[in-house]
């Protein structure tokens, strides 16, 4: 059989049914062995929107996604969305062209060393230069990029490698999953410390939802009387609903949980690394000591210098933790009370607020009082990510998404019609700022295409809120953030999109529930913002935490 054939079925062997992509002259091959494939190629106007689709079904299925481009600006248009789901933790196998391999030596058309440019942003990257390694390399990818923790990998197929005439099968893919085998000496260790504690607190990340820990964290907070709080990445670890759930933990500033890390003396980090939220914001105040749960251990830091360091399968841990737990780790630490009361409060205290533009954390209220529980809200990056963090409630994992890691903006409207092709009977809403939105806008054209009904919710604001936010903390003024927008409903019809423009407050929850009501085809839900809430926070939360 032809080379690109046996590749895409050693891509059906490792359960792929999806690509996202870009044809190209260099992978021609491939696309038109693609005919014959039960794999299904999304047409992208981006190779960055394919790399953020992929990411998001990596997250949501825990399988790697699949993107594909060409070589040379092919490749380069998709670093940033490899290199986000690598620093996320997301499976991704990216596969780029190449020409072939007689003029990859010299100066040729297009011709560059991605696999040099990739490898920094990848845990693996690799050309194929026999047909008969295609089984090996493909089986390597997708292990590499499933395995703990997960990230995104990297293969090169020459022109001429694709066009080869190989007998070489598909390797057969095992199904059993790998899991580490827990010490039971260390478990036994991390109980005694929290036995011993006075104040502990649990801090959740990533690696608890990915590894579907979540019902278990419940079961421990519960058993013990912890209180736990979610990082931004972390978001429905323990639902908000949970009376031991201290929100959500990260903005940049100070804010009012942070007092109850600063009194703990013993943190429970479970699936939790330091893009999320860096141990120098919060190892302050009391001398801590750190357990670590996770699949890896832990990053080498000066404020991160852990006690145990418990490394194996997380679910599998808690289990065991959850097993072992007696009277004597029962710590119902009253003074964590006043930070989740005081909390509650503040995302409650605009919910009745009339003033429109809307503020952002109306805006907010009234959209989780229209998203059911398991419904996808996917943050794009910009100042409305820190108002999302901080003010969406998130009773279900895997409800809430916020990039962390490389915090690319344009993540959300790609992702968002990756998250609604899976899950057609929920509601998924792309939350974007203006300068965010139009970073991927092209891609909207790709979920009109395919009838992939998504929302966006669009917060306008004519400027870079994020960065204005910050120039103006720190130097009190800001310098170039001013946008220029294009008018918003006609670029909706022009897109063959339902347009709603929010004129007044009252409009908005009316104008999500006829987003949510279309089914065949994107709506774009325009909101104006009074982003004048941002600053207001800032000095808010010094008001309330020099008091």
């Amino acid at each position: 059989m032809k080379a690109s054939e046996l590749f895409l079925r050693c891509l059906e062997e490792e359960g792929v049914d999806t690509i996202f992509g870009v044809p190209g002259e260099e992978n021609a091959d491939l696309m038109i062995s693609l005919l014959d494939s039960p794999i299904e190629f999304i047409i992208c106007r981006h190779e960055q929107a394919a790399a953020f689709m992929a990411d998001m079904y990596g997250r949501l299925t825990g399988k790697p996604g699949v993107c594909l481009a060409t070589l040379g600006p092919g490749a380069t248009n998709l670093l940033t969305g490899v290199a986000s789901a690598t620093l996320d933790y997301s499976p991704l196998v990216a596969i780029i062209g190449q020409g072939t391999t007689t003029r990859l030596h010299k100066e040729s058309h297009q011709n560059m060393d991605s696999i040099a440019m990739f490898k920094p942003v990848t845990k693996w990257a690799s050309s194929i230069y026999d047909a008969g390694n295609i089984p090996e390399v493909i089986h390597k990818a997708f292990k590499l990029a499933h395995d703990e923790k997960p990230g995104a990998t990297l293969i090169e197929l020459p022109e001429d490698i694709a066009k080869a005439e190989t007998d070489v099968q598909p390797i057969r893919v095992s199904s059993n999953q790998r899991h580490f085998a827990t010490d039971t000496h260390l478990i036994d260790e991390a109980l005694r410390l929290i036995a011993n504690a006075k104040t502990p607190i649990v801090l959740n990340g990533w690696g608890v939802i990915r590894s579907g820990a979540s019902d278990l964290i419940e079961e421990f907070v519960n058993r013990t009387g912890i209180y736990a709080a979610n990082t931004f990445m972390g978001k429905g670890s323990l639902s908000a609903r949970n009376p031991k759930c201290l929100y959500t933990v990260g903005l940049g500033t100070r804010d009012i949980v942070l007092d109850a890390f600063q009194e703990a003396d013993l943190v429970i980090c479970i699936g939790y690394d330091m893009i999320e939220w860096h141990p120098e914001k919060w190892n302050t105040g009391t001398e801590k000591t750190i357990i670590h749960i996770d699949t890896r251990p832990a990053e080498v830091d000066s404020c991160y210098q852990t006690d145990v360091e418990i490394i194996g399968d997380i679910p599998e841990t808690l289990r065991e933790m959850n097993k072992r737990l007696g009277k004597s780790h029962r710590k119902d630490t009253a003074q964590f009370e006043n930070p989740r009361e005081m909390m509650t409060h503040e995302l409650t205290i605009n919910d009745a607020d009339e003033g429109f533009p809307m503020k952002p954390q109306r805006i907010l209220s009234d959209l989780r009082s229209v998203m059911r529980d398991d419904d996808i809200l996917i943050s794009d990056v910009g100042a409305h990510k820190m108002w999302v963090a901080r003010h969406y409630q998130t009773y279900a994992p895997k409800s809430c998404f916020i990039t962390n890691g490389l915090c690319s903006m344009g993540f959300s409207l790609p992702s968002a019609f990756a998250a609604k092709r899976l899950y057609p009977h929920k509601n998924v809403v792309a939350l974007c700022g203006d300068g965010g939105f139009l970073m991927n806008v092209q891609d909207l054209i790709t979920a009109v295409k395919y009838n992939v009904p998504l929302t966006v919710l669009l917060w306008d604001d004519n400027q870079y809120g994020l960065i204005k936010w910050k120039q103006e903390a720190a130097y009190h003024k800001h310098s170039h953030i001013d946008l220029t927008n294009p008018n918003w409903m006609q670029l909706a019809d022009s897109f063959g999109c339902q347009g709603i423009e929010v004129k007044a407050t009252n409009e908005f929850i009316p104008a999500m529930k006829q987003a949510f009501a279309e089914k065949s085809k994107p709506s774009i839900v325009v909101v104006p913002v009074d982003y004048r809430e941002n600053l207001k926070l800032t000095e808010r939360l010094g008001e309330l935490l020099c008091r």
